[in-house]
């Protein structure tokens, strides 16, 4: 008889403690984005990250960190409207939806997005290792 994966998330949708970290992860990813705290970002991102931009590309930890540290992006607005956690072993996926603004390269933006990350779970705590974000409309 084949079973079903367990995951860490309850049936009853209450999150067990692996699921409350992620989320806590996550939030702090999300506060260190806003900051451009690139001391957090580098603890939170997997050295191994592959992340697709919303305009298919793809992008390492290196370009997130430089992206930050340099000011060419600066963020002044994540707003959370929703947060889904899934985990499954030493293996989390967050979706975020969300609004975004800041400056990238000079350029205001304002942006209603929706990210997919994946994370690892080494040693007790989570690291990004892909992302993936995309337009999601008024």
């Amino acid at each position: 008889m084949s079973q079903t994966p367990r995951t860490e998330q309850q049936s009853d949708g209450t999150d067990s403690a692996a699921a409350e970290a992620l989320r806590a992860a996550e939030q702090r990813l999300q506060q260190a984005q806003l900051a451009s705290d690139v001391a957090e970002l580098d603890r939170l991102i997997d050295d191994r990250l592959v992340f697709t931009g919303p305009d298919g590309r793809h992008y390492t930890k290196q370009d997130d960190l430089e992206i930050h540290r340099s000011g060419r992006q600066s963020m002044t607005r994540v707003e959370e409207e929703d947060l889904k956690v899934l985990v499954a072993g030493d293996t989390g996926v967050t979706w975020f939806l969300g609004t975004l603004e800041g400056v990238m390269n000079g350029e205001r933006f304002h942006a209603r997005v929706r990210y997919t990350r994946t994370w690892v779970r080494n040693g007790g705590e989570w690291r990004l290792i892909a992302g993936h974000v995309s337009p999601a409309g008024a």
